[in-house]
């Protein structure tokens, strides 16, 4: 027996986004200083996922909806997290622009996924 939020096609790409940002992450020569930013990637990363399990998992459309627009705030905010690493030099261009493309795949599959909710607001 599966979980239901398991079968989405989004979940599975959101975990594989998040495990690759945590590699990446374990990789960094980042000064120790700047250790709150690693973790704030991580905790950004692996909500996306996160928010989509938990939503799945909730009674209604509209408060799956609303879990779905809070997996897409953190793609964006772990999308402005790896830009600010690449522009500290801690990521390269490369492997900044292969995650930024999955971040796209999966920004335009959460964004049809909400669209596709038909919620009414009562």
């Amino acid at each position: 027996m599966a979980f239901s939020f398991e079968k989405l096609k989004i979940y599975e790409k959101a975990l594989y986004f998040s495990v690759s940002v945590i590699d990446v992450v374990d990789k960094l020569k980042t000064p120790r200083k700047h250790f709150r930013l690693v973790e704030q990637l991580e905790s950004a990363a692996t909500s996306i996922p996160l928010n989509i399990a938990e939503g799945k998992g909730c009674f209604s459309k509209k408060e799956f909806k609303h879990f779905l627009y809070i997996a897409r705030g953190s793609l964006y905010e772990t999308v402005a997290m790896l830009q600010i690493f690449l522009k500290k030099k801690w990521i390269g261009k490369f492997l900044f622009n292969e995650l930024y493309s999955q971040g796209e795949e999966i920004n335009k599959m959460l964004s049809g996924l909400i669209n596709s909710l038909k919620v009414t607001d009562n």
